[in-house]
């Protein structure tokens, strides 16, 4: 076999993979397997350069930074889309239709609107050549190279096996950011002082605008694909047919996407939409509604720069007015100095909110945010509640400026702001509100689950200079709580006992409680599963760890950093002296009845907790994930399950009550 052909090989064998991964969410190999063919394709591209193509997924990134981006015309313009406010708003659309093609059945779609950035991607021959933004609907710009790092957007059409690809071909969709990447991507910023993004159409649009199309790449950004600009030439009759059509060449369509055959029927569809908006992965803002019939589309044909035959339906907002009462400092485990307002109680989303974040001094500059201001908050699913802008015409004259402390208001040590970075922070290792913090992550439910040691006790302890580190914690005798407020002998013993009863937690939830940066409840599961004792993992490389299924570069260097540190060494060799379990809680691999079996947990157990099925799980060799997909073998649902249950539903994956997931333990 020739080197031309070996590459062209491994290049769709690679193509395939990325689009089971990033469109059908079904990937059939792991991450470590596609990045060592990837590492095969490029070796190959450097000692045979004459056979590099544009649409190899080695050009995704490797374009030099743009001084500047060129301006794109779109060949069909990019209308935007009429708001309809309410239900009566969508009844008169469906009239303004009738009185303009009669009494003709009519079908329509109605797709999330999602919140992001409309995009165009226009592909000759079969390769992408150019990507724009929307811009004003005629003019966009060019950012071909940065879409191109979007795994989600094929760099060369796939082959349906009932269609040809056409010599040209433009897509229309939206490039979003879901909502976990989003908040993710907020607090790398916040640790390394850049500005924090509004929302996640904010980091889209900021991303994919980069002149750096390497830092694009660094985003996980996705996209949605749900239109065709011109299909004049493609024997389609409906816009279920474009769908249809665009996910045989390779693109993701949302599977939210429904299919109406009357009016009521929309509405039924936006309401449920609307309802479980908080739990989908992505923002959206209300549902679009199109006349599914392309003849009739053709027929009502647009206006001005809104096309007659679809409408977006607005969700109620999730947003609310109220005043700012007060301006507090928090002090974070990292010693990060977060300004947060003190609101008006005011109902959002279903829930009463009494602070909001503000960031850093640079956004309270940035929106002018005063003591006594009344202001838009909102609040989006999990979200913390922010300041959304200050609603300047109701100032009185008395509100005041809010300006970062200089001294820490926990320690009084002074405080420092980098250059070029907007966090302020105590350095102060010794103060009170970092291991307050800390000390409240160690004893969380999930991670040592020290019952009775709640805020008000570690207050004490710390105030009184009791506990200075976690390891203080097992040297607490009863005397020493029993004289602290509110403690009598009875709560201190409990609190003892309960203190004991943690040194059996095992090693998972134990490097959970660590609070070592990125290593939460997940990844802390995996390296135990991994590595199986502490000293293994106190001997492991940033190569060992690159080597772990889910540990990237971030994790292993965070990981590494942590166990090189003296401190936390002596820390963790006290906490052994005090008869802390360093070793799993379970044997492992002792039962491998489960070996290879992927379980998800959603709703409430009754006869246990989530975190105590899923250590039944790893015990017996399987695997406890977090999210749905074709892989999984069985979901175990408890009581009120959410939107993981509707997904295994839908993907027949094997649903256990909790009973079920008992007997077959047994």
């Amino acid at each position: 076999m020739s080197i031309k052909t070996v590459i062209e090989e491994l290049r769709k064998k690679i193509e395939y993979h990325s689009y089971r991964y990033y469109v059908l969410d079904d990937p059939e190999i792991s991450d470590a397997e596609f990045d060592a063919l990837l590492r095969e394709l490029e070796q190959l591209e450097r000692e045979h350069p004459e056979y590099i193509t544009p649409d190899s997924p080695t050009q995704r990134v490797g374009a030099a930074p743009a001084t500047e981006f060129e301006s794109v015309t779109h060949s069909v313009p990019m209308l935007s889309l009429a708001n309809a406010m309410d239900e009566h708003e969508v009844i008169e659309f469906e009239n303004r239709i009738r009185r303009r093609i009669g009494d003709q059945n009519i079908q329509y779609i109605v797709e999330p609107k999602l919140d992001g950035l409309a995009v165009e991607l226009v592909y000759e021959n079969g390769l992408l050549t150019v990507g724009s933004t929307r811009g004003d609907g005629v003019t966009g710009e060019n950012i071909t190279q940065n879409l191109k790092t979007i795994r989600a957007i094929p760099l060369k059409l796939r082959q349906p096996d009932d269609h040809e690809v056409p010599a040209a071909l433009a897509v229309r969709g939206e490039v979003i950011m879901l909502k976990k990447d989003f908040e993710a991507l907020n607090r790398e910023r916040m640790d390394t002082g850049e500005p924090l993004f509004a929302n996640p159409r904010n980091a889209a649009a900021g991303s994919v605008r980069q002149l750096d199309p390497r830092i694009t790449a660094q985003r996980k950004l996705d996209f949605y694909s749900y239109g065709i600009a011109d299909y004049s030439d493609l024997s389609l009759t409906t816009q279920s047919d474009i769908l249809t059509l665009l996910k045989s060449f390779g693109f993701k369509v949302n599977k939210e996407i429904v299919l109406c055959q009357t009016i009521h029927e929309v509405l039924a569809a936006c309401a449920s939409l609307e309802e479980r908006r908080n739990s989908l992965p992505y923002e959206i803002d209300g549902a679009v509604i199109k006349v599914n019939s392309l003849h009739i589309q053709e027929l009502l044909g647009a206006i001005s720069r809104s096309p007659r035959w679809a409408l977006a339906y607005k969700f109620k907002p999730q947003q609310a007015t109220t005043v700012v009462k007060d301006i507090i400092v928090q002090v974070g485990r990292t010693g990060a100095l977060t300004p947060v307002a003190v609101l008006e109680p005011v109902r959002l989303a279903g829930v009463e909110i009494q602070r909001a974040t503000l960031h850093n001094q640079d956004e309270i500059d940035r929106k002018d945010i005063r003591i006594g201001d009344t202001v838009l908050v909102q609040r989006a699913g999990d979200v913390i509640p922010e300041v959304v802008k200050v609603i300047e015409h109701k100032r009185t004259g008395t509100e005041r400026k809010f300006s970062m402390p200089a001294h820490c208001p926990a320690c009084g040590s002074p405080v420092t702001k980098p250059e070029n970075e907007a966090v302020y922070r105590c350095l102060n290792l010794q103060c009170p509100a970092k291991i307050k913090e800390s000390i409240r992550h160690f004893a969380s439910r999930r991670a040592m689950d020290i019952e009775g040691l709640g805020d008000k006790l570690i207050d004490q302890l710390v105030d009184q200079g009791l506990v200075k580190n976690f390891a203080d914690i097992y040297t607490l005798t009863k005397d020493q709580l029993a004289s602290l407020d509110r403690m009598a002998d009875k709560s201190a013993g409990n609190v003892l006992a309960s203190i004991q009863k943690s040194k059996k937690a095992g090693l998972e939830r134990l490097l959970y409680a660590l609070g070592i940066r990125h290593v939460g409840e997940h990844t802390a599961r995996i390296l135990v599963q991994h590595f199986k004792s502490l000293n293994k993992l106190l001997q492991a490389s940033r190569y060992d760890l690159l080597d772990i299924h889910e540990i990237g570069p971030e994790v292993s260097e965070s990981i590494v950093q942590f166990f090189s540190d003296e401190k936390n060494r002596l820390l963790l060799q006290r906490l052994q002296e005090a008869g802390v379990s360093c070793e799993p809680a379970a044997p492992l691999a002792a039962d491998t009845r489960l070996s290879g079996k992927t379980f998800v947990f959603t709703g409430t157990l009754k006869k246990m907790t989530r975190a105590e099925a899923e250590q039944l799980v790893v015990a017996r060799g399987g695997r406890a994930s977090g999210s749905v997909s074709k892989k999984t073998d069985f979901v175990v649902a408890g009581d009120d399950p959410g939107s993981k249950y509707e997904k295994a539903r839908k993907l027949g994956v094997t649903i256990l009550t909790e009973e079920d997931f008992l007997e077959l333990l047994k």
